[in-house]
């Protein structure tokens, strides 16, 4: 059966105005649709507006260390990775996975993982999972259609791009992992991906129907990274 690896942003599930139950259940159809044809799905989860919400209030007390600015990210990314658990209880593994470097039991359609330790995005999470499990590409869903030339909220002109390789992707995010930053990859992650020669596909999490699309291998509107 096949496994498809989605790092999911956390903008999706919990964006400003709270859970956005109205994409969860789409996403749920989506997904349990899919598993019942065979396909098995690996879903790590960012924190989104819960971590966000979290450090500001912290930050406006205090003057927080990197580490304390990732745990609470990594804490939010938890309690998103639980909710989907929920959601999926009954086709989901019953533990979220938060440390992609130990044994992991998974014999269910879906496995749910989250946050592992400071330093480490969950978009580096998906990726080892990727490798643990035999999957060679990551499908990241975002608030964005993919990766542009440059910031589109900066540059009206700024160009989506269909396909990049990983020289030229590396060279737009940078090699610096920063806690809350909004890179459309996490660097440390795509270095990873490049290394042991992996695709990664940017794409819009809430047009579902293009998700669908990369499922059944149709065409897609989104950056492919490789």
């Amino acid at each position: 059966m096949s496994v498809t690896v989605l790092s999911v942003g956390g903008s999706l599930v919990a964006p400003k105005s709270g859970i956005d139950v109205g994409f969860l259940k789409k996403f749920r159809q989506l997904i349990r649709r899919e598993a019942k044809k065979g396909s098995r799905f690996i879903i790590v989860v960012g924190g989104g507006n819960t971590a966000r919400t979290y450090q500001r209030a912290a930050s406006s007390l205090v003057r927080l260390a990197a580490e304390d600015v990732d745990w609470l990210g990594i804490h939010a990314t938890r309690l998103n990775g639980h909710l989907l658990r929920t959601i999926f209880r009954d086709i989901a593994q019953h533990r979220v996975v938060k440390d992609p470097s130990r044994p992991v039991t998974w014999n269910r359609p879906v496995l749910i993982a989250a946050g592992w330790k400071p330093g480490w995005s969950t978009d580096y999470v998906a990726v080892r999972l990727a490798r643990k499990f035999g999957a060679t590409t990551v499908v990241n869903l975002t608030n964005t259609d993919g990766v542009y030339d440059r910031d589109p909220s900066l540059h009206e002109d700024a160009q989506r791009l269909d396909r990049m390789d990983w020289k030229s992707f590396r060279k737009l995010v940078g090699s610096r992992w920063e806690p809350g930053a909004n890179a459309p990859f996490d660097p440390i992650a795509s270095r990873l991906a490049a290394n042991w020669k992996m695709t990664v596909i940017v794409m819009q999490g809430k047009s579902l129907k293009n998700v669908e699309a990369v499922f059944n291998g149709k065409r897609f509107r989104g950056t492919t990274i490789s």
